[in-house]
């Protein structure tokens, strides 16, 4: 018997003989597919319900045993909290679009980066969340229909941790346990200490800092805390946003104590990663700042916890405890640095493949 390859306009590639119904095999594509953390549909009870219940049944999210987190979960946490977080979305939803901000900025950011690299006609872009929709397995499965023989999975956290980065290469090689044609695959490391990063959260803050009347006395540097038990049990995170700040502070030629770094969003009993964010604000006011900025380097897009809990309720905590002003810097979001970062990024893994 003879086998013959074929190779049609589009680059798709049978080889012979196949049965009649059987759909040619298309590759010599590249993939790239941004992830990040995800997204509810609506601000609604229903929605925030489903949201949350993948969130937070993420064993990478909460490591305690099931026996103990599933009733409290089911019965307490899953009939509490949506409307609480529902009413928190929607605050900041993307009323224009009917979205969150997150999956806005997620979505320009893909199209914005297969611009970048439109003169590589091999490439195609997408972009997808861990927990909502687009899922990871959604779009891994799109990219291989469109002839992905190779994918590049980009995690958007600067900062590596089991409950972020991990998790979303666990979902895309989740996604290719049922699949007979295998891609391969790369997936971004972080890039906490990236002089195009630190570049671009310096330019950042100094933009920022330029439209502003009044000389912010502070910094604080907010990231999203972990448990302190992760990072006992050797998660890298802590150390690497204390490495971010360290050398952003070195690049804005401040003197030591200017930026502070903190950790926010804590959830449940645990000890989570110190200094919290709202507990510094509130201190730093009662001490007699009045002029303070904050932002949050480890989010690489605008979202709930940024735009709500720092940029909203942060400043409350402040100006109730007898700040005066009061400042968030947004993410870098789809800016031109912003996308700088991502491209440098996609450009460097990419390397051997394009």
């Amino acid at each position: 018997m003879t086998i013959t390859t074929t190779i049609d306009r589009e680059g798709a590639r049978a080889i012979g003989p196949l049965p009649a119904d059987h759909p040619p095999v298309k590759i010599q594509k590249i993939g790239v597919l941004l992830v990040n953390l995800g997204t509810p549909d609506g601000t609604d009870y229903t929605s925030m319900r489903r949201y949350l219940k993948e969130f937070l049944s993420d064993k990478r999210v909460i490591e305690w045993p099931k026996v103990f987190w599933y009733p409290i979960l089911y019965g307490i946490v899953l009939n509490t909290r949506p409307g609480k977080v529902g009413k928190a979305y929607e605050s900041i939803w993307n009323k224009e679009r009917d979205e969150s901000y997150l999956r806005t900025y997620t979505r320009s950011q893909a199209e914005k980066l297969g611009e970048a690299l439109a003169g590589h006609p091999e490439i195609v872009c997408d972009w997808g969340m861990r927990y909502g929709q687009p899922s990871i397995d959604e779009r891994m499965t799109a990219l291989r229909d469109q002839g992905c023989d190779r994918i590049l999975v980009f995690p958007l956290y600067p900062q590596y941790s089991a409950a972020t980065t991990a998790t979303v290469n666990d979902k895309t090689f989740e996604s290719l346990m049922a699949t007979r044609f295998m891609p391969a695959i790369r997936t971004v490391p972080a890039y906490h200490d990236e002089p195009v990063y630190i570049e671009a959260l310096a330019r950042s803050i100094e933009g920022h800092f330029s439209t502003l009347d009044y000389v912010p006395e502070k910094l604080i540097a907010s990231y999203h805390g972990i448990p302190q038990s992760y990072f006992k049990k050797g998660d890298p995170y802590h150390c690497q946003c204390q490495k971010t700040s360290r050398l952003l502070e070195q690049r804005l030629g401040w003197e030591k104590g200017r930026l502070i770094t903190c950790f926010q969003s804590r959830f449940g009993p645990e000890e989570w990663l110190q200094p919290y964010t709202d507990k510094t604000i509130e201190a730093l006011a009662k001490e007699g700042v009045k002029s303070l900025a904050i932002f949050n380097p480890g989010f690489v897009s605008d979202c709930l916890e940024t735009l709500e809990e720092i940029a909203v309720a942060g400043g409350e905590i402040f100006h109730e405890h007898g700040g005066k002003n009061y400042t968030h810097i947004p993410c870098l979001n789809d800016s031109e640095d912003g996308m700088s970062v991502i491209e440098a990024m996609v450009r460097r893994e990419l390397q051997g493949w394009i």
